[in-house]
This record gives C-alpha cells, structure tokens and sequence, in this order.
C-alpha cells in the first residue's frame, strides 16, 4: 500500500535528500529508520531533491508498505526516534497506488531568508544582507521572470533532466519587519540550484552591480555563466508542496 509522508527537516547536518554514497542525505537517514521498523528496504521518493544545507518547512515523500501494515500513532512515534533531532515527520497518510510525490506535485514554494542588521539570534537560517539592498528595485527584476520560460542561466550545469523550461507563477521579496525579508518563488518545478543562483542575480540588482536589462539579457543568453552567484544553502526553505488530491 502507498503512503504519503508530510516531513520537515533542517538541512545543515546533511548532504542534501538525495542518496549519495559515502555521506549521510534526508532519504538515506528515513530509508534506514524505516528499514530498522519493518525489517525490509523501503524505498523513500521525494517530491524534490533539495541540495546540502537546504531546509524544508514542508517535503512530501511517498513509500510503499505491505498491505495492512500498522502506521498509526506508534509508528509515527518510532520512526520519529528513529530519523534524530533534524527530521521530523508530521504525518503518514494512505493514497492510491499510482500516486507520485515527484510528479503527481502541481505547484512548490521556496522561501529564502534575510536580515539587513546583525542578529546573533538567526544563526544560518537567514541571510545578512547589505542595509542598503534595494528591495524595490528586485522585486520590479522579479516579476520579468514571472511565466513559463527556459530557465537555463539559472540551472546548474550538467543535470539529467530533459528540459529547462519551468511555469514560474510567483517570485516577490516580502517584509517581515523592519529588519528581515524573505523571497518568495512558486513554479511547477525547479531546476538544480536555480533558486540561489535567481536569489544571487536579484541581490547583484538589488546592489545596483547590474539591472533590469541585464536580467533579460541573462534569461536570453541560456548560460549559467551570464547569471549571479549562487547564494548559500542554508537560509532556504522548500515551504510547500501541492498536489491535485
């Protein structure tokens, strides 16, 4: 039977979700607590892959498990032990045997964190940026990236995937108070890094090094080499997953 698992996990004691040899992942940790639980490899599928040190407010995972297996409030319990301190799975839930976290998922949401003055109190989980970033010149950058294009300047370089083009449906610098922000970005998929590497060519505006037509001309030229640096890990969060059910 197929299960949906609703899972949050801070990102800095890993090399990402994605298994890997050698290191420890957010898939590889689960995958060997359920493993320990049912006596059997259970393989864990993510609705994406963050990369090391990102966050996640919200990841969806399914699994399957045999039929009439148990997973009420002992299993969640469990499992939980299981995972340590940085996962933590907030509910298991049955859906139909064909759904898929990954592909079935019609819309995700990252949110990247700033703060314009010192605050020992934010540790790694927030960006300090510059006081004088001008947030209204990004967000006016940020709506030229808003629709379905080919967002291969902003991809890293030799991924496996077959295209480039993402539905971007939101992307804003939103105020917290009068110190911190966040940016908001909504699309139907994202491509490896692309999130930091647009967070890194926004804050290059932001910082009046380039501009509003320097951007198109990124979007156009289709390299990587033409955006701005990617940005660090750790201050990012997947925030939500939506699926269609």
């Amino acid at each position: 039977m197929r299960y949906f698992i609703d899972l949050s996990y801070c990102g800095a004691p890993f090399h990402g979700w994605q298994v890997q040899p050698g290191v420890v992942t957010v898939q590889s940790t689960i995958e060997d607590a359920l493993c320990k639980l049912t006596g059997r490899p259970i393989a864990v599928t993510g609705a994406g892959r963050t990369d090391a040190g990102v966050n996640a407010r919200q990841m969806i995972a399914h699994i399957d498990l045999p039929d009439g297996f148990d997973t009420g409030d002992r299993f969640l319990r469990s499992l939980n032990s299981l995972c340590g301190r940085n996962i933590a799975i907030r509910s298991i839930r049955p859906v139909a045997a064909d759904a898929h976290a990954r592909f079935d998922a019609t819309e995700r949401t990252y949110r990247y964190f700033a703060h314009t003055a010192k605050n020992p109190f934010l540790g790694d989980l927030s960006w300090q940026a510059p006081a004088s970033l001008d947030f209204e010149a990004m967000n006016e950058a940020a709506l030229t990236l808003i629709g379905r294009r080919d967002f291969t300047s902003f991809s890293k370089l030799h991924t496996d995937v077959k295209t480039n083009i993402c539905d971007l449906r939101t992307a804003a610098w939103k105020r917290i108070d009068d110190e911190r922000w966040y940016f908001e970005i909504s699309a139907d998929r994202f491509l490896r890094n692309m999130v930091r590497a647009v967070v890194g060519t926004l804050v290059d505006i932001g910082r009046h090094k380039t501009n509003l037509e320097d951007l198109r001309r990124i979007l156009e030229a289709k390299d990587r080499c033409a955006a701005g640096t990617s940005m660090p890990g750790t201050p990012l969060f997947l925030w939500e997953v939506k699926y269609p059910y």
